[in-house]
Formats: C-alpha cells, sequence, structure tokens
C-alpha cells in the first residue's frame, strides 16, 4: 500500500483530501502545518507528499526541501491557488513532481497522485538496478568452456566501452538478453537505466506509444501526456527483444529515431532529444525477413553494426555440465536444498538436443531442485521421455519430436485450463516467458477455449 502524506493548514481541506486518499486505498497520514509537515516527511517513508504552498509560516517550498533533501525519491505534489502559479513553477523547479490548482476534482488528484507513485516506484527500480546491475550480470553469468562462449566474451570485452548499435541473434532461450545485460553493464552506461521491451508481447496498436510516449488526448483514453519507453531509458540503453515482430511502419519511425537521435510522441510535431545506445535481438533470421519483405532493408544494416550470433546448447554440448553445476547450486540455495545428480544424468543431458536452449535446461534444473525435496535427482526427474534416443517410426511407435509435442500440448492445455485462458497465469505456471508459450501455441496450433 503506497503511503502520502497530507500537509494543509485548513483542517476541512486537509480532512477531505485525506478521506479521497484512504477511500483510493492509500495509507495517509496527516500534518497541521508546514513545520509538522516538514518533520513528519524528512522521517517518514512516503511514497507522495501532497502540500499546500501558501500555509502561515512554514510555506510548501520548505515542506519541499525538507523532504528532499532527506529521501529524493519521495514525489512532492504542490497545491496552489489561482494567483499563485508562479510559486508553483519554481516548486517544480525545485525538484516536485507536479503542482495541482485549487479547486480541483477528486478524479484529477487522483491521477496525479497515481503518475507520481508510479514514477517513484520507476525510479527506484532504475537505482536499484544501478547499484545491483554489474554483480546480477557480470561475466561470470555466461557460463560455459566452449570456444563459442569464449569468442562471446571476447567480443563484448571490446563492444562494450563503445556506442556502437549491436544485434544479437539466435534460437530462443541461447541468451540474448543476458548478453545485452552484459554489454550495458560493462559500458560507460552502466550506471543509467537498462531498458528491455518484448516487441512480440505489446499489440501493433500500442507499441508506438508505449517507445515513443503520447499527448493528452492523441487518442482514446489517452487522459494525459506519458513519457515513453525511449525517454525512460535516456542516457542508457534500450533493449529491443524480438526486433522482427514490429510493423512496418514502426520500423520506419524507428529508424529515424536511431539515426536521429530523436523521437516525437504520438500526437505532437515537436521532436524530444533521447540519447540511448541501441542493441536489438531476434531468433528469426533478419536477411530472409528483409526478402520477404517484413523487415525494412535499411533499419537491418543500421542495427548490424555490431554482430553476435549465439549458438544453440546442442552446438556447445562441453558446456552442459558447467550450466547444470551453476543452476543446481543457484536453486539449491534458492530453496536451501542440497539436491544433486544422481549417476547418468549429465549423460543423459549431453545427449538430449534442448530445444528450449539454456532457458529450457534452466527450467529442468528448477523444476527437479523442486521435486527432489533435497534429495537425489535422476534421470526420469529430468527427462522422462526426451532421453528415449531417436528411432525410426514403427507399428505403433513414435518419434521423440512427436513425444515431446504431445507432452508439450497436454501441459499447456492444462495450465490454460488451470488459468481460465490468461496466456500471461499459465506461461507463469509452466516457467516460461509469454512470449515462448505463443510461439509454441501457434507451431502446435492450440486455441482456447479449443474450437
Amino acid at each position: 500500500m503506497s503511503k502520502i502524506l497530507v500537509v494543509d493548514d485548513q483542517r476541512n481541506m486537509r480532512t477531505t483530501l485525506a478521506m479521497m486518499l484512504r477511500g483510493a486505498g492509500y495509507e495517509v497520514d496527516e500534518a497541521a502545518d508546514g513545520s509538522q509537515g516538514a518533520d513528519l516527511g524528512a522521517k517518514g517513508a512516503y511514497d507522495v507528499v501532497l502540500t499546500d504552498l501558501r500555509m502561515g509560516g512554514f510555506d510548501g517550498i520548505g515542506v519541499l526541501r525538507a523532504v528532499k533533501e532527506s529521501n529524493a525519491n519521495t514525489e512532492v505534489i504542490v497545491m496552489t491557488a489561482y494567483g499563485t502559479i508562479e510559486s508553483a513553477v519554481e516548486a517544480m523547479r525545485l525538484g516536485a513532481f507536479d503542482y495541482i490548482q485549487k479547486p480541483f476534482s477528486e478524479q484529477e488528484l487522483l491521477v496525479k497522485v497515481e503518475r507520481a507513485i508510479q514514477n517513484r516506484k520507476l525510479t527506484g527500480e532504475v537505482q536499484l538496478l544501478a547499484s545491483e546491475f554489474k554483480e546480477r550480470y557480470r561475466f561470470e553469468n555466461i557460463v560455459g568452456r566452449s570456444q563459442a562462449v569464449r569468442e562471446v566474451l571476447g567480443r563484448i570485452v571490446k563492444v562494450a566501452p563503445t556506442d556502437a548499435t549491436v544485434l544479437i541473434t539466435g534460437e530462443s532461450g541461447t541468451g540474448k538478453e543476458l548478453v545485452a545485460k552484459a554489454i550495458h553493464a560493462n559500458s560507460k552506461r552502466a550506471d543509467r537505466p537498462f531498458v528491455p521491451v518484448n516487441c512480440a508481447a505489446i499489440s501493433e496498436t500500442l507499441l508506438e506509444s508505449e517507445l515513443f510516449g503520447h499527448a493528452r488526448g492523441s487518442f482514446t483514453g489517452a487522459i494525459s501526456a506519458r513519457k515513453g519507453l525511449f525517454e525512460e531509458a535516456d542516457g542508457g540503453t534500450f533493449f529491443f527483444d524480438e526486433i522482427a515482430e514490429t510493423p512496418l511502419t514502426f520500423q520506419a519511425k524507428l529508424l529515424r529515431a536511431i539515426q536521429e537521435n530523436e523521437i516525437r510522441r504520438v500526437g505532437e510535431n515537436k521532436p524530444i532529444h533521447v540519447d540511448v545506445r541501441i542493441i536489438a535481438a531476434t531468433n528469426q533470421e533478419l536477411l530472409t525477413a528483409v526478402s520477404e519483405k517484413r523487415f525494412r532493408q535499411d533499419l537491418y544494416y543500421r542495427l548490424n553494426v555490431a554482430r553476435f550470433v549465439l549458438p544453440p546448447l546442442r552446438a556447445r554440448r562441453e558446456d552442459i555440465p558447467i550450466l547444470w553445476e551453476f543452476f543446481l547450486e543457484k536453486y539449491n540455495r534458492k530453496m536451501s536444498c542440497r539436491a544433486r545428480a544422481a549417476d547418468g544424468v549429465i549423460e543423459a543431458l549431453t545427449q538430449y538436443d534442448f530445444p528450449g536452449n539454456i532457458r529450457e535446461l534452466e527450467n529442468m534444473v528448477e523444476q527437479a531442485v523442486a521435486l527432489s525435496g533435497g534429495g537425489v535427482i535422476s534421470v526420469d526427474d529430468v527427462l522422462p521421455a526426451a532421453v528415449q534416443p531417436k528411432r525410426a517410426p514403427e507399428a505403433g511407435g513414435r518419434l521423440l519430436a512427436d513425444v515431446v509435442d504431445c507432452a508439450e500440448r497436454q501441459a499447456i492445455e492444462a495450465a490454460l485450463r488451470e488459468c481460465d485462458g490468461s496466456r500471461e497465469r499459465a506461461a507463469e505456471v509452466l516457467g516460461i516467458s509469454a512470449t515462448t508459450l505463443w510461439r509454441k501455441m501457434t507451431r502446435l496450433t492450440i486455441t482456447y477455449p479449443p474450437g
């Protein structure tokens, strides 16, 4: 529950505001004057401070300064009466998030408070990532001893310090986002935001608004102006996952944004300068998409400056035992377990082709540790059917791929039933991303409810 402090020396106004905010589900404290507001704001952990600007003695500017000195992440909204707009603008210059002019409606107040809370959360997340990024996404998390892995690490070392645009290709689950994060973490932008977006997970109608932002009234439901993700990434790195899923109309605007370092919000003509490094990733062959007129050739060449091609796990089988131990240690620690592999598990894994690549292996380990109860993990716990060798079809027999498809279909349909058709919740149940679930449903022609 978000916590708000209301500061106003007029009791009726203060009480009314507190009732509105509590009715909207917020936890609210009240301060009867500016001095008390400054003390509470400096000591309490508030998400938002809503303060009147004109108060006897200690005014709203004093409250703003006291709050920002003690906790810069707390957002402050100042309330101003007619004729004091200049003071409100001064408050904005000193760090206030927004101002609201009396008299105002309950809806107007709640919209501004919610925007302030969302900005507070985003700022906190960005700062958390900045402080933990290098530890969480250091090179040690790109695990393996194969030549392919050594080549990837070597290219990261060379490319990361530059501002070169990066294109990462490879099958789903090969670690494209992990490489992107490692590049960011070892760049001069490491203390600035890393903003990822999955292009396949955003509808075509919302993609431009999400990335570039929009002006108030630019479309139905746009009740206020909004910054896009590009602006949130200013100074940092923007990661486009599944870049090939973007429509051609958007690709033209993206190309301009990359070339000119500027964007235009939906509904506005004024350009906004942004300084971001672009890293894009795809599991598709972009040259094929170009030849089929699904991807712009000029955008492809603009992205294909520093290229990383990540190999599938079946092409670096010598890394499977190392990855197994890495994930086993991770989930033993996370679940306070001491699970270990029985004889034959590693051998079975190295014979498996891993269509889901590293992500599939990690999911296998997590599930095995959870089900083992901290004991011994057997081959059947990890790969009950997939370790069977491929064979030609016989009477009553099936290929391995058919067995896997059947098992996946049953698991996906069961998860969808359990989650009332919600793909997002079903993906969480299955331990995969919503994008991966969508691809599997498309490949297996699964619909819900069944047609």
